[in-house]
């Protein structure tokens, strides 16, 4: 099951992932997962390297090479249970090919090892994924219009992403995240994103960790009121994030959104009637002309033609 599920992901998104393979940043990924693999395999190369196959033949995997890259592959399928979009799935492929291909180059020749860790360091610095640009009902907040748009209107209720561009597990949550603000965005229940590496004082105030080893991003907050109601993931007491899975099914049980939603829904007729009534009272309806008896139209008439 593990096997399968990321493959039916796969198959139903493959439309979309062929854009994002003719993106810069994944073609360089890909090249650089295949690196070993185009090494040992290409004639004219291959011949050089040395191997430990009975057969002495240097162009094939030896059985060491092999062992390697399945207990990788059994990481990256443990890895991908927990995945939710089809960015992760392929983030994790590709993160988990560059560290075999580390190992595997270090054991064929040290020099060779070193130069792949230092491209994929320089990789790492100066290639970023590619961040979504989809369509979204999301407002951005800085350090100084977070806490004045929380607390504007206690009817309104938001839900705030903090998150860092750096951090490859909020770029894949941002569709899913984009995806509800599509849903359920309305007057009562808006959608709130404020970039946290960037604002670093939000982070301490609102106690949301921008270290990588924290496991607090994405972090989500419901805000009713400028007041903080639910938060996921949950901190413990030792200031540890509890493990959980940002799925859509997830936010929308914990967070009650279609609940918020009927309630933010019912918020807007009564808006629209007090805005109907404030109408009234400022533009009062013009009384209509009343008609004249049919005798008097009769009278007027024969005083005409005398």
């Amino acid at each position: 099951m593990a096997l399968l599920t990321p493959l039916f992901a796969f198959l139903y998104h493959l439309p979309q992932v062929y854009k994002w393979l003719l993106k810069p940043y994944y073609v360089a990924s890909l090249f650089m997962s295949v690196a070993f693999l185009l090494v040992r395999k290409t004639p004219g190369i291959c011949e050089h390297l040395s191997t430990q196959r009975e057969d002495g033949n240097p162009c094939d995997f030896d059985w060491r090479e092999v062992e390697i890259l399945m207990f990788l592959s059994a990481i990256v399928m443990m890895k991908n249970r927990r995945a939710i979009t089809v960015e992760q799935h392929v983030g994790n492929i590709i993160l988990f090919c560059k560290v075999a291909n580390v190992i595997l180059f270090f054991r064929l020749d040290i020099r060779m090892g070193l130069l792949y860790l230092t491209l994929c360091i320089v990789f790492l610095m100066t290639c970023k994924p590619p961040l979504y640009m989809g369509p979204e009902y999301i407002k951005y907040f800085s350090d100084k219009t977070i806490d004045e748009e929380l607390e504007r209107d206690s009817r309104v209720t938001w839900i705030v992403e903090f998150f860092a561009n750096w951090s490859p597990e909020c770029q894949s949550f941002a569709s899913v995240y984009a995806d509800l603000s599509l849903k359920y965005n309305c007057a009562g229940l808006k959608f709130g994103k404020v970039d946290i590496g960037r604002y670093g004082e939000v982070s301490k105030k609102y106690k949301v960790s921008t270290s990588p080893l924290s496991k607090q991003l994405p972090s989500l907050v419901l805000f009713q009121g400028g007041k903080e109601v639910t938060r996921r993931p949950q901190v413990d007491k030792k200031g540890r994030a509890v493990s959980w899975s940002f799925t859509e099914e997830n936010i929308i049980r914990e967070f009650n959104l279609n609940e918020l939603y009927q309630k933010s829904k019912k918020l807007n007729k009564t808006k629209g009637e007090k805005s109907e009534k404030v109408n009234e009272l400022h533009f009062p309806p013009v009384p209509e002309e009343e008609e004249e008896p049919e005798s008097q139209e009769v009278e007027k008439e024969t005083k005409k033609d005398k």
